[in-house]
């Protein structure tokens, strides 16, 4: 990337993250995005935008712009990746933030639409070049990377949570559930899908499903591979989530203060992505938090010698923030370069 100017990023799909991806970026000096790809009618892509927005009277549009105090971004109807000529506009890197798109072969189509890298906002179906989670593995990335993904919100706050952990204690094995809000592949009434439980009301039921993340783990922490099971409680909430895990710890002599005193001094570390909270809170009052991970000190629990419960919030904003950071550690690398 030339210093001397933004980096310019590409958007696809201007849902939830990929609006909150636009709010970030026009607070920041040094991200721009240049265009968006997304079938919704300009009018009503930037009425959802005002509604979840602090300062709605900043972004308006402007032709086929949607515009911000340091973005303005092209809007373009269309939701194929192998549609969007990303060429023309000068894209330093695509963030595909659909959630749909997840496999390599069809990633790579924003590639050949001229896009140098794209990010996944999620985990990806099969092998892609890095998995990225800032404050973990960051140092891994390479120039050569052109299909990458930043993980997704739960993810990170996993990864960020044993990592810390993982400083002080052995830990032989662990669980994790992530009490999760709804998304936006789920039906708020019963309607046939491609899942049993997955077609029942989102709206009504608390719905167990799985998770990619115990899949990945071992690309970011290699010491964590195959010993983490995951899965999801979806419930009725709209936004904000809880990630519950309990760790096998190989000393006997892990206490909760312990444990809670590690996660003090990793916030202490991670300021801008780890958080210790010690009141009552509940999933609302996450809300809007740009952390990956706030710990929540009173849900610490010993059992038993070897047992360490913990609890910890996070919310889809902290994840739009990690990606931006991703996106920044490639624009620092320059250009792409190809493998020999």
């Amino acid at each position: 990337m030339n210093s001397s100017r933004p980096l310019r990023l590409g958007l696809m799909g201007f849902g939830r993250t990929g609006r909150q991806l636009f709010d970030l970026s026009s607070a920041s000096e040094d991200i721009e995005i240049v265009a968006i790809a997304d079938i919704g009618r300009p009018d009503i892509l930037l009425y959802l935008l005002r509604s979840e927005v602090e300062a709605p009277e900043q972004y308006y549009l402007e032709g086929n712009f949607v515009c911000g105090p340091r973005s303005r971004a092209r809007l373009m109807s269309t939701d194929q990746p192998g549609e969007m000529p990303w060429d023309i506009f000068g894209v330093d890197l695509v963030i595909d933030a659909t959630g749909v798109y997840r496999s390599a072969e069809v990633l790579r189509h924003h590639l050949q639409g001229g896009a140098p890298r794209v990010m996944l906002r999620s985990l990806p179906e099969d092998e892609i070049d890095r998995i990225v989670i800032p404050g973990i593995n960051e140092d891994s990335i390479s120039a050569t990377d052109r299909l990458i993904s930043a993980g997704s919100a739960t993810t990170s706050a996993l990864c960020l949570l044993l990592h810390t952990l993982a400083k002080e204690f052995v830990i032989e094995c662990g669980s994790l559930t992530t009490v999760h809000a709804y998304t936006s592949d789920q039906a708020l009434q019963d309607y046939a899908g491609g899942d049993y439980r997955r077609s029942r009301s989102a709206a009504r039921n608390i719905i167990p499903n799985a998770h990619d993340a115990g899949r990945w783990l071992g690309h970011v922490l290699p010491a964590f591979a195959g010993k983490i099971n995951t899965s999801t409680l979806n419930v009725p909430v709209q936004a904000g989530s809880l990630l519950d895990v309990t760790l096998v710890m190989e000393e006997p002599s892990v206490t909760a203060q312990a444990v809670n005193e590690v996660m003090r001094a990793g916030a202490a570390a991670q300021p801008e992505r780890i958080g210790v909270v010690d009141d009552p809170i509940v999933s609302s009052d996450v809300l809007g938090s740009e952390l990956s991970l706030l710990f929540d000190s009173q849900g610490t629990q010993r059992a038993g010698e070897h047992f360490i419960k913990t609890l910890s919030w996070y919310e889809n904003r902290g994840h739009a923030k990690r990606m931006l950071e991703v996106a920044r550690l490639y624009g620092n690398l320059g250009a792409v370069t190809e493998v020999a």
